[in-house]
């Protein structure tokens, strides 16, 4: 008769007659399958490649019993590394399925490389193809991985960049319609222009503007107990108060006016018509946007 031996994890072994030498087979228990699968989820949000890498392959050998050649060559492992994954897993269970550093110099890329890595991620996100226009720790081993051929883990991404001279700023928002060069040239050359105008014939330079504020309130993180969402009361209406603004540039004066509708062209003109009526100066309006 067999002999079966109950190890942890659910985890059986079978063999033959005791003293006749024959080979393992390791059956897993439907518990160990879906303990396996949700650590490989957990693996997958953590973004820990380690783990998902070892959890996979110890599910393609002990559940879906892939060949342990196929698997050597799949993954660029040796058999070594695989058998010690899986005794690991039937002395110790899940818990060393962790990513542990062993300790040692970890590999690095080439300074030529490390220089073009540097250039890459000054010239930004989008320069290199991606949709958003800010690193992470994500999109840095995709970067890595695609230009260089390294698989690097999270944890060892930030502090590579920390030593190649980066470091973790807040972005700030910028027009992309703006050029540079242009408003460098529309300070030099038509701003002195306008304000000696203004000057000669005392008129009032008036910067123009528009806003809209919205009626329905804003949300922000907030203390609450565990378990129980905090809610904001509010209108529940998707309604916005729009108000046109200009400031002169020399006093300071203050004009403004609030609407209910749309901004267009009418609602503009009948803005400029409300300053006329109580200015006598000439103007000089200088409109952010204008077409």
């Amino acid at each position: 008769m067999s002999k079966r031996v109950y190890v942890s994890l659910d985890i059986v072994v079978t063999t033959e007659q005791e003293d006749t030498p024959v080979s393992l087979r390791i059956q897993v228990s439907s518990a160990t399958v879906k303990a396996l699968h949700a650590r490989l989820q957990q693996a997958y949000l953590k973004d820990d490649v380690r783990v998902v890498r070892r959890t996979t392959v110890l599910i393609d050998l002990l559940v879906h019993h892939v060949p342990l050649a196929v698997l050597c060559e799949r993954w660029g492992l040796s058999a070594s590394w695989l058998y010690d994954w899986q005794k690991a897993l039937l002395l110790h269970g899940l818990e060393r399925l962790c990513s542990r550093h062993s300790g040692g110099r970890r590999p690095k890329l080439p300074p030529k490389q490390q220089r073009r890595l540097g250039d890459l991620l000054e010239a930004g996100p989008l320069v290199v193809g991606c949709e958003t226009a800010c690193w992470d720790a994500v999109l840095m081993r995709v970067l890595i991985w695609r230009e260089f051929g390294v698989l690097s883990n999270r944890q060892y991404v930030c502090p590579f960049l920390h030593n190649l001279g980066f470091s973790l700023h807040k972005a700030r928002l910028v027009s992309d319609h703006r050029d540079t060069a242009k408003r460098l040239a529309w300070l030099e050359q038509k701003w002195p222009t306008i304000l000696r105008a203004a000057k000669r014939r005392q008129g009032l330079i008036l910067c123009e503007d528009e806003a809209s504020c919205a009626q329905w309130g804003s949300l922000s993180d907030t203390w609450a107990r565990r378990g129980q969402q905090p809610e904001v009361p509010t209108s529940g209406k998707r309604k916005g108060y729009k108000v046109f603004g200009a400031m002169a540039y020399f006093s300071g004066r203050l004009f403004s006016q609030g609407i209910e509708g749309r901004f267009h062209s009418e609602s503009d003109h009948a803005f400029f018509h409300t300053i006329l009526a109580q200015t006598t100066p000439h103007l000089f309006l200088i409109h952010d946007g204008a077409r």
